[in-house]
């Protein structure tokens, strides 16, 4: 029975992929299907609906699962990110992210010639951003605020700019992250230990790797596309001959946030303080309107920008808060039918060597993840299965888990549905689709490489 209901699983993800394809509504797509396969399980006494307080109700229970995963997202990365969404159309209102490009593409004007290297060098300053933050969306979303309009007005297509900002969260990385605490955990090292000697050695000649490969294929992608008559550059450029109408110092509200994080994270440690994204976000928007009001001299004029940031708010709830949801639905109902628990067991059962094991489950995490538009939800599914595993192959553990774990975050990126996606193309008005795309072959290349590093080299 366990393949009857992967074949099912199968049957669903290609009709989803079809719909998707053809531009169906997918939050509406991936809703209707993860409920589908929630349902199923239920039904024929697989897995019940996984909530956390019954109905009482088999039918209702499936419905609870829907709410709770509502909930939950509102609890976790959906605040934030909406939060992030309002104070990014509140720079833009205020035209804080215009002169802050305004100021950044003087110095870096000689970058103009080669827009391509431009792109490629905002993958390691988006990791080490990643690093202190580590949140995908989050740091996606900050980075189209501040990195993203500098980069089109710099020359580079928009399809580009967003491939480099969502390589920038292509590792899970050091110890703030949740899949290095699990990772860590299940190897029995701390997650400083785990970030310094495994991670480190692998992710550095991999993110170089991943920046020529960049550098090549959006070149050749941009190149094609403009053979097409497609429009590629954005529309929305700041002029350099026209001054935006605010002070200078309006440049570094926008950088606000990430100086917040940055100062108060760990990493620094001068003050014993835990600032969150979005505490971080709510007194850079509180700063802001300090700003406005001495520019404009009146107190009064603020309030009324406050819609502004309620509005982009509402926006990115809108396209990207139910997207979300829709997909943790959608990845809920795989799991439910047993999908990752068939992959599994398919994988160890085929009677390989221990590198050759290793290297198939890493293989099938990165698609796992791309499936279920989730790197944290494709590790969890595995990583506590690997010290099991690893014993019985006489393999290191932690010589298995890591490439899994890097996987996991790598096959994220080439996910249509996942978060950080979805955030940053409704922001920039790219089709989530076509970023998905865009990243798919670099990123194979870039977890091939990660692979024989770690194994062979």
């Amino acid at each position: 029975m366990g393949l009857l209901y992967f074949l099912v699983c199968v049957a669903v993800i290609a009709l989803t992929a079809v719909l998707l394809y053809r531009k169906y509504n997918p939050q509406g797509v991936l809703l209707i299907s993860g409920l589908f396969m929630v349902a199923l399980a239920a039904i024929v006494g697989l897995h019940p609906a996984d909530v956390a307080k019954t109905t009482g109700s088999g039918v209702f229970d499936v419905f609870r699962f829907a709410e709770e995963k509502f909930i939950s997202n509102f609890g976790r990365a959906g605040l934030m990110i909406m939060v992030i969404g309002g104070y990014v159309a509140f720079m833009n209102k205020i035209q804080a992210t215009n002169m802050l490009v305004w100021l950044a593409i003087k110095p870096l004007g000689f970058l103009k010639k080669c827009p391509y290297l431009a792109a490629a060098l905002a993958i390691p300053i988006g990791q080490l951003l990643f690093i202190t933050t580590p949140s995908a969306a989050g740091v996606g979303l900050l980075l189209v605020a501040t990195l993203y309009p500098i980069l089109v007005n710099l020359g580079v297509s928009k399809m580009t700019a967003l491939t480099v900002i969502s390589a920038a969260t292509l590792f899970d990385q050091g110890p703030g992250s949740a899949n290095t605490a699990a990772a860590s955990s299940l190897v029995g090292l701390s997650p400083v230990e785990y970030f310094l000697k495994f991670q480190m050695p692998n992710v550095i000649p991999t993110t170089v790797i991943l920046m020529l490969v960049f550098f090549l294929y959006n070149r050749w992608c941009d190149r094609k596309d403009l053979a097409a008559g497609k429009q590629i550059y954005s529309t929305e450029k700041v002029d350099e001959a026209d001054r935006p109408s605010v002070p200078g110092i309006f440049a570094l509200l926008p950088l606000v946030p990430i100086l917040l994080l940055v100062f108060f994270s760990e990493y620094v440690g001068i003050f014993h303080v835990e600032l969150s994204t979005t505490v971080a976000m709510l007194v850079s928007f509180l700063i802001s309107l300090v700003f406005v009001a001495i520019h404009r001299r009146s107190v009064k004029e603020i309030f009324p920008l406050f819609s502004t940031f309620w509005q982009g708010m509402g926006n990115v709830f809108a396209s990207v808060i139910t997207l979300i949801v829709a997909a943790e639905i959608f990845s809920g109902g795989l799991i439910s039918l047993g999908f990752i628990d068939n992959l599994v067991a398919g994988t160890t059962g085929i009677g390989l060597g221990g590198v050759s094991i290793s290297i198939v489950i890493t293989a099938v995490v990165f698609f796992a993840a791309m499936l279920m538009g989730s790197g944290n939800a494709a590790f969890f599914s595995f990583g506590p299965l690997v010290p099991d595993i690893a014993a019985q192959i006489g393999m290191p553990a932690v010589q298995m888990i890591l490439p899994m774990q890097l996987a996991a975050s790598m096959g994220r990126a080439t996910s249509p549905i996942a978060g950080v996606i979805v955030a940053i193309c409704g922001v920039a008005g790219v089709s989530p689709l076509e970023l998905a795309k865009r990243n798919m072959v670099p990123l194979i290349i870039g977890v091939t490489c990660l692979t024989v590093i770690h194994f062979f080299i």
